[in-house]
């Protein structure tokens, strides 16, 4: 965003947004992957206690934000995409729904120009019209003009797929960015084929796009640089649309008493580090975006929001919007940092994790990782497939923003490393997770606890 400080991209409607709330400029996704994501989202918990991966189905049996707000007289819908039901291309059975009221949801399409949505327990798709992030705000539009006459309370959840891969916008929107300069992150190694990766696949519908994008030898410069094209327009459309849903609530005169929240499941590489998509640890894939704004809640006021926040926290926070307490849950409710009531947590920053990868041409299905990220500090250790999880990363986000120096081995940062490594270790513990810690830096080993039992396969 460039209230966030991107300097390629224009999102006048999410800066509006920030400046009439408050912006939190140190959030992360949990897990840096579409489903375990989104698992935390909707239920407060962390994906290792189900051992969620990308290939899987959330229980029906879990309980999520919309079952505890319908139980407070709320009127719940989701709109667009859910992945967490493993049917793609397949209607979600409603008691894989998640307890939403109503439902215009898929599984998951990744086809921006060609998505189908299932109403409620109706198994018949049903065409999104045009380019998807417009149509499903489309609908949008039509839920709110059924609910704003009801003097009941609802919670609607936008859920769209771009500018997740494949990078296609609408043509109006990508001729615009055809022919722009782009200023690369400082941590793309730009120009090195080591970027392109070995299955790289730029998938998608071509006759959505203008033909120029296409008549290039296929280069990894014209590779990478189109997809930041691509991504930016993408952008700025999705902008777009929550400017046009800000204005939908004007007109209803209900903007003031809704809080609206703005936030991700992960980030894009986007050739940082070399490296494309997520499921790294780096802050282009973990970092995301997240705004609240509630002028009638006394959040409109702009602040910027320092201390670290991470998925587990969206429940609550949700919750706490609708005045709803959330006790039990891993997570924080930010309210109070959004209001100004506080500064911050008394907590060791927050967790990230990749508990599990199941396709074997992809990154970490050797074994996965975890990591604490403070405001200053990351801190992540590796685990192999066979021995315990040991240390692999140590940045100082203060003075290294983009995470080119792995202090890790450092030994004017060996007290760091380890007062992270015990405030981890503590961490993964108290969480249930199961994962064996090899010993570091003092500490000893965290074996695995074969006493624990957890739902999913």
């Amino acid at each position: 965003m460039s209230c966030a400080g991107d300097p390629n991209v224009a999102t006048p409607h999410l800066d509006d947004l920030a400046a009439d709330g408050a912006r939190f400029t140190n959030a992360s996704a949990t897990y840096p992957i579409c489903v375990p994501s989104r698992f935390t989202f909707v239920t407060g918990e962390y994906a290792h206690t189900r051992h969620a991966h990308h290939i899987w189905r959330m229980s029906p049996t879990e309980t999520t934000f919309a079952d505890e707000l319908s139980d407070a007289g709320y009127h719940t819908a989701w709109i667009g995409k859910w992945h967490l039901s493993d049917t793609p291309h397949r209607p979600v059975p409603p008691s894989f729904q998640g307890g939403f009221d109503h439902w215009r949801g898929f599984s998951v399409r990744n086809a921006p120009f060609d998505t189908d949505y299932y109403e409620d327990d109706d198994p018949t798709p049903r065409p999104v019209e045009g380019y998807q992030t417009d149509g499903l705000f489309d609908l949008a539009m039509e839920y709110l003009d059924d609910r704003v006459s009801s003097d009941q309370p609802f919670c609607l959840v936008v859920s769209v797929e771009p500018p997740h891969p494949p990078y296609f916008a609408p043509r109006t929107d990508m001729e615009r960015w055809e022919s722009k300069t782009l200023e690369l992150r400082e941590n793309v190694p730009y120009p090195d084929e080591a970027l392109l990766p070995e299955r790289y696949d730029r998938w998608g519908d071509p006759e959505s796009a203008s033909a120029s994008f296409y008549d290039h030898p296929g280069y990894l410069d014209d590779v990478l640089l189109d997809d930041l094209r691509r991504w930016y327009a993408m952008i700025e459309n999705l902008d777009a649309n929550v400017g046009r849903l800000v204005t939908a609530l004007e007109q209803r005169e209900v903007r003031e008493e809704t809080a609206l929240v703005f936030t991700a499941d992960h980030g894009d590489l986007h050739g940082s580090h070399g490296l494309t998509q997520k499921q790294h640890p780096y802050e282009e894939s973990v970092g995301v975006p997240l705004i609240l704004s509630y002028p009638e809640g006394d959040i409109d006021d702009g602040r910027t929001v320092s201390e670290p926040t991470s998925g587990e926290d969206w429940y609550p926070t949700i919750l706490g919007l609708g005045g709803i307490d959330t006790p039990g849950k891993p997570g924080r409710d930010l309210t109070p940092l959004a209001r100004g009531d506080r500064d911050g947590f008394d907590r060791r920053g927050v967790l990230l994790e990749f508990v599990r990868e199941i396709r074997a041409d992809q990154p970490y299905h050797d074994g996965g990782w975890r990591g604490l990220r403070t405001e200053r500090y990351k801190y992540t250790v590796r685990c192999g497939p066979d021995e315990g999880a040991e240390p692999w990363q140590l940045f100082d986000l203060e003075d290294d923003p983009f995470e080119m120096h792995n202090l890790v081995r450092d030994p004017e940062y060996e007290s760091v490393a380890r007062d992270l490594h015990g405030a981890l270790r503590e961490r993964l513990d108290r969480t249930g997770d199961d994962v064996a810690l090899a010993p570091a830096f003092g500490h000893e080993a965290l074996h695995l606890r074969n006493d624990r039992t957890y739902g999913g396969p």
